[in-house]
Order: structure tokens, then C-alpha cells, then sequence
């Protein structure tokens, strides 16, 4: 088995934060059916801090034994014909490090509150009374939707709910990740899909 090491954006910079960041992921994955063959996650907070977290643990990966991968936002729609480090370095300026594959990267698409327009049934249980769900995105490509575009649909349906209040990412968006189903996220969301064969398939020692 392959000690396998997600370096993940968010988590902002307090320990609590980063602590519910590493908690939500953690039970996602586990509801993908990764238990047994479960990943570390690791918050890095921002977005240039978790490719400088990442490229370090890759330098040192040899002398650790664990296998660190890559997980960010995508901040906008990934073209067909385009890798994953091929829009990093589009979107970010980030070079594909020495040692890194393919395999060692991953992105949610476009950001990961899609993951949650993708689970509507979670959204509504979760707001609650004044959740608003025609306020969400109609169109089934959820990977289509720009991140502004899903924030805005996530602000508007929940502008009423007066128990949990407007969506926040601080607050709110951590503990709906550990209640998300996976499943239905894989099948709307296919770098999501690639992302739960892909941990499943390196904790193997195994290629995707």
C-alpha cells in the first residue's frame, strides 16, 4: 500500500479552519469508498502556498516513502485537448515540477462549490427551511459552469435561509463536503471521477 499525500487548497490560514478543511475531504473520500486505502490530506490555505507545499514534499518524496499529489481549483473551464499541468501553467504560471507526472495532479472543476451544486438534495437538508433551489444552475455540465456562476446560484439560494444564513465558505463549506455523495459528484463532475480512481489507483501502487 501507498502512503498516498494530498496537498489540498483551503483551509485559509487558521488551524481550525484547516483542521474542519482536512476533516471534510477526509470523509468524502471515505464515502467514495477509499476507506482502507485512505489518503493524508493536507490544508495548505492558499492557492500558491499548496503548489509550494507540493513541491517541496515532491523533492523529498524519495526519502519519505509517500506519494504527494496536487489538488486545486481549476478557476475555469478546462478545454478537452488540455492536461491538467497544461492549464496550471496556462492559468497559474506553474511549471510541471521534475519527478511529477500526470498522475500526481488533480482539479476541481471549476471550483469545489460545483461538487455541491452536483449533490442538490445535500444543499437543501443542509440550509434547510428558505433554501431556495431553482436559484441553482439548470444545465446537468456542471464542469461548464464558471466559478463565478456557481457562487453567485450558491449565494442566491441560500440569501433566505435564516438558520445556517448565506452561503460562506468559512463557515459552511467544509462540513457540506463531509456530507456530500460522492457518487452523485463523480457522475456529474468527471475530473471528480478522475480524482477518486486516481487516489484508489496510486494507493495501489498502481498507474492511472
Amino acid at each position: 500500500m501507498v502512503n498516498v499525500v494530498v496537498y489540498v487548497e483551503g483551509g485559509g490560514t487558521t488551524s481550525e479552519l484547516r483542521t474542519r478543511c482536512r476533516r471534510g475531504f477526509s470523509e468524502f473520500f471515505q464515502r467514495a469508498g477509499l476507506r482502507g486505502r485512505m489518503p493524508r490530506v493536507v490544508a495548505c490555505g492558499s492557492r500558491q502556498d499548496t503548489y509550494s507545499d507540493f513541491c517541496t514534499a515532491l523533492r523529498s518524496a524519495a526519502k519519505s516513502g509517500k506519494l504527494p499529489v496536487l489538488l486545486v481549483d481549476s478557476e475555469a473551464r478546462v478545454k478537452d485537448d488540455c492536461t491538467p499541468w497544461d492549464h496550471l501553467r496556462r492559468s497559474d504560471n506553474w511549471s510541471q515540477p521534475d519527478g511529477a507526472s500526470v498522475d500526481h495532479v488533480f482539479l476541481m472543476v471549476q471550483c469545489m462549490e460545483a461538487w455541491f451544486v452536483a449533490d442538490r438534495s445535500v444543499l437543501e437538508s443542509f440550509f434547510g427551511q428558505g433554501f431556495n433551489a431553482k436559484a441553482l444552475p439548470g444545465q446537468t455540465s456542471i464542469e461548464d459552469i464558471s466559478k463565478d456562476d456557481v457562487l453567485k446560484a450558491l449565494y442566491d439560494a441560500t440569501r433566505h435561509c435564516r438558520i445556517k444564513g448565506k452561503y460562506d465558505k468559512a463557515r459552511h463549506a467544509f462540513d457540506l463536503l463531509a456530507l456530500t455523495d460522492p457518487v452523485r459528484v463523480t457522475q456529474s463532475c468527471p475530473h471528480a471521477e478522475r480524482l477518486i480512481r486516481g487516489l484508489s489507483a496510486l494507493s495501489e501502487g498502481q498507474s492511472m
